[in-house]
């Protein structure tokens, strides 16, 4: 089974920068997207950035400018750089991998708080 383990999250003054970090193990092909939602209690979970094998991103409208998504494929490892952090960028950040070769797949890490103190 594919697994997903996140590291990176912490406190942050607003204005701040943290990086993110998701490693994926297992057996994993190599066309995939990975990415980063967010989710605030009492709220839906929502986009954050994402970022396909080949390279093309995608990022919520909140945190274009600020953020940046990258990845290593060798290691199977997607990134998430934070700047100019605001007090609205608090929520727990979970990693997703996602694919469809061999076969539709969707799998998340457990998760990482981030909390950006106003």
């Amino acid at each position: 089974q594919v697994q997903l383990v996140e590291s990176g999250g912490g406190l942050v003054q607003t204005g701040g920068s943290l990086r993110l970090s998701c490693a994926a193990s297992g057996r994993i092909s190599s066309f995939n997207t990975m990415g980063w939602y967010r989710q605030v209690p009492g709220k839906q979970r929502e986009l954050v950035a994402t970022i396909t094998s080949a390279g093309n991103t995608n990022y919520a409208d909140s945190v274009k400018g600020r953020f940046t998504v990258s990845r290593d494929n060798a290691k199977n490892t997607v990134y998430l750089q934070m700047n100019m952090l605001k007090p609205e960028d608090t929520a727990v950040y979970y990693c997703n991998l996602r694919g469809i070769v061999p076969m539709s797949y969707n799998y998340w890490g457990q998760g990482t708080q981030v909390t950006v103190s106003s």
